[in-house]
């Protein structure tokens, strides 16, 4: 997954204000306590964060 196709499922999911917001502040436990945006930085491939955020916040199968 390229990180236009990330960013553009995080704005439709979480709305294109809140979603920089939710990436850069709410950590997760299953990407190594850190938040999105510390996760895409550290290495992690866009999909698999995606997935993360997917089973975290209960993103509806259709959307994911």
């Amino acid at each position: 997954m390229r990180l236009t196709v990330f960013w553009e499922r995080m704005a439709e999911h979480f709305g294109t204000g809140y979603a920089d917001t939710f990436a850069r502040d709410h950590v997760m436990s299953e990407l190594g306590e850190r938040t999105v945006h510390q996760a895409l930085d550290a290495g992690w491939e866009a999909k698999d964060v995606w997935r993360v955020v997917c089973r975290v916040m209960n993103v509806p199968q259709e959307k994911r």
